[in-house]
C-alpha cells in the first residue's frame, strides 16, 4: 500500500467517523443520561455558578468550550431548552463531543503504525474502532469519558512517537505527559494509560537485565541513569520502515529512569494540577486537596456493585462479553410522525408502536472477537517465553523478540493495566468504564485480521475476510440503538439479543 492510499484510508476513516457522530445530532431536544450533569455543569462555568463533581475538571471544560462556540454559529439552533439552566440548543452542548471523539479511530490507528509500520493493520485498527457502538454513543452526548481515552491514547501514541525520534524525543515525551495530564484531569481512571507505558517500561529494563546477568555480562541498572547513544541501538523512522524486523519497542531502554521521572511524573502531575485552577476559582468552597477528599468520599458513597443500587451495574467480569449494556434513553412513540418524546414516562403497553432507545453497548462481534484475539496474544506470549525454557531445561527468555511478539505485549499488558484494577473496586460500576480497556481489544482483532490477509493459507484470508465482514454487518444491525432512530417493537426485540441486554 502506497503512502498516498494509506492517507486516503486515514482520511476515510475521519470523515466515517465524524458522519456516525454527527448524523442527527440535535435528536431528542432534552439531556439523555449524565447530561443533567455533564452539560449542565458545563454551562455553569459560562454562568459561574459554583458546583461540585464526583471527577476532575477538563470534561466539564471542554463541554463549556463547545456551549460558548456552539451558541456564536448560525446553524443548528432549530430547537433549545432550558435543562442547563441557560436556553440552549442540544446541538450546542454536544457538538465538540462528536468532532473530538471521531479521532479516536485515528489515533488507534497511529498507535498500531508506530508498533509495526504496516499500514494495513493502521487502516484495519481504526476502522473497527469507527464501528464501536459505544464510542459512538459515548461522543454523540454532552459526557466525558471520550476525553479519558481520547488524551490517554494520544499520551501513548506520543510516547511511542519518542521512541522513534532520537533528536526530537524530548519534544514528543513532553507532549506525552502533557496528554496524560489531560486523561487524568478528566476522570481518575485516566491514570491507567500511563501506569501502563510505566510497566512495558520497567518489563523491558527487567528483561534486559536478567538476560546480561544471566549472560555474565555488564548489569544494566547502572545504565539507567545514562541513555545508551550507540549506532547499534539507536533506530531510526526510516531504518524502522526499511526493516520492519527491527521492533519499535526495543528502543524502551534508551529512555533513562530520569527522563521518565519528569517526562512522565512531574510534567503529568503539574498539567494534573494547573488544570484544577479554574474551577478551584470558581467553587472556593474546598481547596485543591479538600476537594480530592471529598471526591474520594463520593466515590465511597455510590455503595455495592448490584442491581440494587442501580439496575445497570456491572462488575467487570461482565464487560468484556457484553452482558450488561447500558440505556442512556427509551421513549416511545405511537408513530414516526409523533413529534420525539423527550418528557414523560413511556406509553403504556400496546400503546407506543415506535421505540426511541440509546444503548451505551458496543459492536458485539467487535467485543467477542476483540477478546478472543487478547486471549490469543496471552497464549502466543506463554508459548513464546516457555519454548526457551523447555529447551534448554531451566529458565530462560528469549534475547530478542520479533514485532509480532512485542505487539501482543504491549497490548496484553496495557489491556490488563486498564482492566484489572476494577477486580477490587466495591462501588457500582458501568460497561463505559469498560472504554479504557477495550481499545486494546480492538487493536488486538485488527492484528489478527491483518496476519489472516496476508497469510498464505486460504482458509485464514477467509477468516479475515469474514470477521472484517460481521464487524461491519453488526454495526449497519445495531446503529438504530446507537443513534436513536426509531424502530418497531419487533425490531428492537431482534437487537436485545439477551435479556440482560434490556
Amino acid at each position: 500500500m502506497t503512502k498516498k492510499w494509506f492517507q486516503i484510508g486515514l482520511a476515510g476513516i475521519f470523515l466515517f467517523s465524524l458522519a456516525l457522530r454527527f448524523w442527527g445530532l440535535g435528536r431528542f431536544n432534552t439531556l439523555v443520561f449524565d447530561e443533567v450533569y455533564y452539560a449542565k455543569f458545563g454551562n455553569d462555568y459560562l454562568t459561574h455558578v459554583p458546583f461540585f463533581d464526583g471527577h476532575p475538571p477538563l470534561g466539564k471544560y471542554m463541554i463549556a468550550v463547545g456551549i460558548w462556540l456552539g451558541s456564536h454559529v448560525p446553524f443548528g439552533q432549530d430547537t433549545v431548552n432550558g435543562l442547563t439552566g441557560s436556553l440552549l440548543s442540544p446541538w450546542s452542548y454536544r457538538w465538540i463531543n462528536a468532532f473530538s471523539g471521531s479521532f479516536i479511530p485515528l489515533i488507534i490507528a497511529g498507535i498500531a503504525y508506530q508498533l509495526s509500520y504496516r499500514r494495513s493493520f493502521a487502516l484495519l485498527a481504526g476502522f473497527f474502532t469507527a464501528c464501536d457502538g459505544i464510542f459512538i454513543v459515548e461522543s454523540r452526548y454532552a459526557l466525558i469519558n471520550i476525553y479519558i481515552v481520547l488524551f490517554g491514547l494520544l499520551g501513548q501514541w506520543l510516547f511511542l512517537v519518542a521512541l522513534a525520534n532520537y533528536k526530537q524525543r524530548h519534544i514528543y515525551l513532553a507532549l506525552a505527559g502533557i496528554a496524560f495530564g489531560a486523561s487524568i484531569a478528566t476522570k481518575w481512571n485516566g491514570l491507567f494509560f500511563l501506569i501502563g507505558i510505566y510497566l512495558i517500561w520497567i518489563i523491558n529494563w527487567v528483561w534486559q537485565w536478567i538476560i546480561k546477568a544471566t549472560s555474565q555480562t555488564t548489569n544494566v541498572i547502572d545504565d539507567l541513569f545514562t541513555s545508551s547513544k550507540s549506532s547499534s541501538t539507536i533506530a531510526s523512522v526510516s531504518e524502522l520502515q526499511s526493516t520492519a524486523k527491527i521492533p519499535l519497542l526495543q528502543n524502551l531502554t534508551q529512555i533513562n529512569i530520569l527522563q521518565i521521572a519528569f517526562f512522565l511524573g512531574i510534567i503529568p502531575l503539574t498539567i494534573y494540577s494547573l488544570i484544577w485552577i479554574p474551577h478551584l476559582q470558581l467553587d472556593t468552597k474546598y481547596g485543591f486537596i479538600e476537594v480530592h477528599k471529598q471526591i474520594l468520599e463520593f466515590h465511597e458513597r455510590l455503595g455495592g456493585n448490584n442491581a440494587k443500587v442501580h439496575p445497570y451495574c456491572a462488575a467487570w467480569y461482565k464487560w468484556p462479553l457484553m452482558t450488561r449494556p447500558m440505556a442512556y434513553y427509551y421513549q416511545t412513540a405511537r408513530s414516526v410522525t409523533d413529534p420525539l418524546p423527550v418528557f414523560g414516562p413511556t406509553l403504556p403497553p400496546g400503546a407506543g408502536k415506535v421505540i426511541y432507545d440509546v444503548h451505551a453497548m458496543g459492536n458485539p462481534f467487535l467485543w467477542w472477537f476483540g477478546a478472543a484475539a487478547i486471549l490469543f496474544l496471552i497464549g502466543m506470549l506463554v508459548i513464546q517465553l516457555a519454548i526457551p525454557s523447555v529447551k534448554q531445561k531451566r529458565f530462560s527468555l528469549p534475547t530478542t523478540l520479533d514485532v509480532d511478539t512485542w505487539i501482543a505485549l504491549y497490548l496484553v499488558v496495557n489491556y490488563a493495566t486498564n482492566l484489572v484494577p476494577w477486580i477490587k473496586v466495591t462501588r457500582c460500576a458501568f460497561i463505559y468504564h469498560y472504554m479504557t480497556a477495550v481499545v486494546f481489544t480492538f487493536l488486538a482483532i485488527a492484528w489478527f485480521v491483518d496476519r489472516c490477509l496476508y497469510s498464505y493459507y486460504r482458509p485464514l484470508r477467509a477468516l479475515g475476510i469474514t470477521i472484517s465482514f460481521l464487524i461491519v454487518l453488526a454495526l449497519v444491525f445495531w446503529i438504530p440503538v446507537y443513534l436513536g432512530l426509531p424502530l418497531s417493537p419487533e425490531g428492537y426485540k431482534a437487537r436485545m439479543w439477551f435479556n440482560s441486554w434490556i
